[in-house]
C-alpha cells in the first residue's frame, strides 16, 4: 500500500474523496464466548487496521484537495446505542463480537481523525450503506449492494459537518 499511494495521480481535484469500504465478518457460527481470538484479529485487521493504513497512505494526496473528505463505511451495528438496546428486527446480529466491535472501533477511529484533521479543512465521517443483502445476513438485507453504494454517494455529497455518523435515511446516527 505504501507504494500504491504515491502512484496515485498527483492531483486530488477540487474535492478529494476517500471512502474506506473493506469489511469482513467471521463471527458465524460462533457465539461471542467461543469466537477464536485469531478470528477476532482477522476481522480487526481488515475493518480497523486496514482503514488506518489506507487513510494514512492517502493523506498526502487528500491534503492537496480544496475539500478533503474521508468517509469510513461503518454499520449501525457498531453504535453503542444499538449495542445497548438492539432493534428487535436486528437482534439476531447483536452478538456478532468481531464485526460489531470492529465497527465500534472504526467509529472511534473516525472521530479521532475528524478531530485531528479538523483544522486542516478535512471532513471525516462514518457513513452507512443501510441494511444491504450480504453474506453477513444471509442476503436478507432490504437493499442491494448497488443501492447501498448509491446511498453512500448521496451521503458524501453536499455540505455536511465533520465528525458525524451519516445515516442512509438522511440525518445522523447516535454514536
Amino acid at each position: 500500500m505504501g507504494r500504491a499511494a504515491p502512484r496515485s495521480p498527483g492531483r486530488a481535484g477540487p474535492r478529494g474523496d476517500g471512502a474506506d469500504n473493506a469489511d469482513v465478518s467471521r463471527d458465524r457460527p460462533h457465539p461471542p464466548a467461543e469466537l477464536p481470538v485469531a478470528t477476532l484479529r482477522e476481522v480487526y485487521e481488515t475493518n480497523v487496521f486496514g482503514v488506518v493504513a489506507v487513510t494514512n497512505a492517502m493523506l498526502p494526496l487528500l491534503r492537496r484537495s480544496t475539500a478533503p473528505y474521508i468517509a469510513n463505511v461503518s454499520s449501525g451495528l457498531g453504535t453503542f446505542s444499538f449495542l445497548a438496546d438492539p432493534d428487535p428486527d436486528l437482534r439476531p446480529y447483536a452478538n456478532l463480537l468481531a464485526y460489531n466491535s470492529s465497527k465500534a472501533a472504526l467509529n472511534a477511529v473516525t472521530l479521532i481523525y475528524a478531530n485531528a484533521l479538523r483544522d486542516s479543512g478535512f471532513t471525516v465521517n462514518a457513513v452507512s450503506p443501510g441494511f444491504c443483502a450480504t453474506d453477513l445476513n444471509g442476503h436478507r438485507g432490504r437493499l442491494s449492494a448497488a443501492e447501498g453504494g448509491a446511498s453512500i454517494a448521496r451521503q458524501v455529497t453536499g455540505d455536511v459537518p465533520s465528525g458525524v455518523f451519516l445515516s442512509e435515511e438522511g440525518g445522523t446516527y447516535p454514536w
